[in-house]
């Protein structure tokens, strides 16, 4: 096959790529740093000439074009899998019409092959074609593979600066299979390392205090996980594997300082096993044809019995809020929306399921806010609305600055105790108060 002229014979551009969209179509736009640029800004340009577009995308790292073009939501409805920033703004503000799909991010394969509505067009960033007619989307395996195999024209935005993620499965698409492609190189679509202080190093310390040799490590991704990574890159751990949802930066600083081998995991041995990745240039540069490195699907990725199969498995995850009877929420305050539940409670029970396995939600006991009042992020109970990402039976252990408690077998008030030491000084009394009236306060706490 010759499949230079077959390049030659479906390149088009991405204005006639976005001149395919047809009223009341369905249209998936790929995937965090591979959402296509290049269409985004062809389709806004087309905003009034539509009508009940559909858009699903997610983790978006950059403000989407068409959420810009369209505030009225009538034109284009976008849909967000699970939110960054600039799509959390989209969707608090109603005016746009921007909505959230709650997922089980590992189920998100079968979600896509069950949908009642076909996928009219799916569009996503990829390497250049290689000498065998394939295109790389490892930054991007995560559902993918499921998305082109639900839509009716696959189109492909080539991009020069995409890295060449390897050793998985389904991460690539080949040049016979799709229907379109066009050229556009732009920057890479990066995230900024998110910063860290004193407080994030007090709780990476704990953490860090409940590692071993050999484990096998999930990390998301922020300011406390970065703080983490910084601290397992500057200990005397060794022999570490990695098996996570989002390969971040932390990894890389992991990585390069020695401690991450995987020579230790169960399976996929020696390889550093992601969903999708995110972040600085310098993970890019990393990732790019880098053989340690394993590209899978999230139904993989995130299996529960596949994280479970892993020994010594170490879940870190974050949260906004922990409430006194040990419920983690990472999605919303009250019905703000934040972000989604992604991975976190297949990571949190898988993990625990391991043998030797911990599972870890790291958060700073308080915030202060601009009035310089002292807020708790450790609350009485969820404000209506909030959404419990894991509830208090999967909980194992917590972390703030304060400490760092195992969860697993306390009774209420017990585990409300344990709670107010992790909480914020300032925040204990009231906390305690609040913990007397809901019934989960003994008198001889002290």
């Amino acid at each position: 096959m010759d499949y230079k002229k077959l390049y030659q014979e479906k390149l088009i551009t991405a204005d006639k790529a976005a001149a395919m969209v047809k009223d009341g179509d369905w249209v998936d736009i790929g995937w965090c740093a591979l959402t296509p640029k290049a269409f985004d800004q062809a389709l806004a340009k087309r905003v009034n000439e539509l009508s009940d577009v559909k858009v699903k995308g997610g983790v978006v790292p950059y403000e989407l074009e068409i959420g810009k073009a369209d505030t009225t939501g009538e034109h284009i409805i976008y849909h967000s899998w699970h939110s960054s920033g600039t799509e959390r703004n989209l969707i608090n503000n109603n005016k746009y019409g921007a909505y959230f799909i709650p997922i089980k991010y590992s189920e998100l394969p079968r979600y896509i092959y069950d949908l009642e509505d076909k996928i009219n067009i799916a569009v996503i960033q990829v390497a250049p074609m290689d000498k065998h007619g394939n295109f790389n989307f490892g930054l991007s395996a995560s559902h993918t593979w499921a998305t082109f195999n639900n839509a009716d024209k696959i189109i492909l935005e080539v991009n020069e600066n995409v890295p060449v993620a390897l050793g998985g499965y389904l991460n690539y698409v080949n040049i016979k299979d799709v229907d379109y492609i066009y050229e556009a190189n732009y920057e890479m679509l990066t995230l900024g390392k998110a910063k860290f202080g004193e407080n994030e190093l007090q709780v990476a310390s704990h953490v860090v205090g409940l590692l071993r040799d050999g484990d096998c490590l999930q990390i998301g991704i922020g300011g406390l996980p970065n703080a983490i990574g910084s601290e397992i890159a500057k200990s005397d751990l060794k022999d570490l594997g990695v098996h996570t949802e989002m390969y971040v930066d932390s990894f890389v600083d992991m990585a390069k300082a020695g401690k991450i081998t995987g020579m230790k995991k169960n399976h996929d041995t020696g390889r550093q096993t992601y969903a999708f990745a995110a972040g600085s240039q310098e993970l890019y540069d990393y990732i790019d044809g880098n053989e340690e490195l394993m590209a899978v699907p999230v139904n993989y990725a995130n299996d529960i019995d596949v994280i479970a199969s892993l020994d010594n498995f170490v879940s870190i995850n974050t949260a906004m809020q922990v409430d006194l009877w040990g419920q983690i929420s990472s999605e919303t305050v009250g019905t703000r929306h934040i972000s989604g539940a992604g991975g976190a409670l297949d990571f949190i029970l898988g993990a625990y399921r391991s043998k030797g396995g911990r599972s870890i939600v790291a958060l700073k006991s308080s915030r202060v806010n601009k009035d310089g009042v002292r807020i708790s992020n450790i609350v009485p109970t969820f404000l209506p609305g909030t959404q419990a990402t894991a509830v208090r039976s999967n909980t194992h252990y917590i972390a703030t600055e304060q400490g760092i408690r195992n969860f697993k077998g306390l009774s209420t008030w017990q585990a409300a105790e344990a709670l107010v030491e992790l909480a914020h000084p300032d925040n204990r009394d009231e906390l305690i108060k609040e913990a007397d009236k809901l019934g989960i306060w003994r008198n001889s706490n002290k």
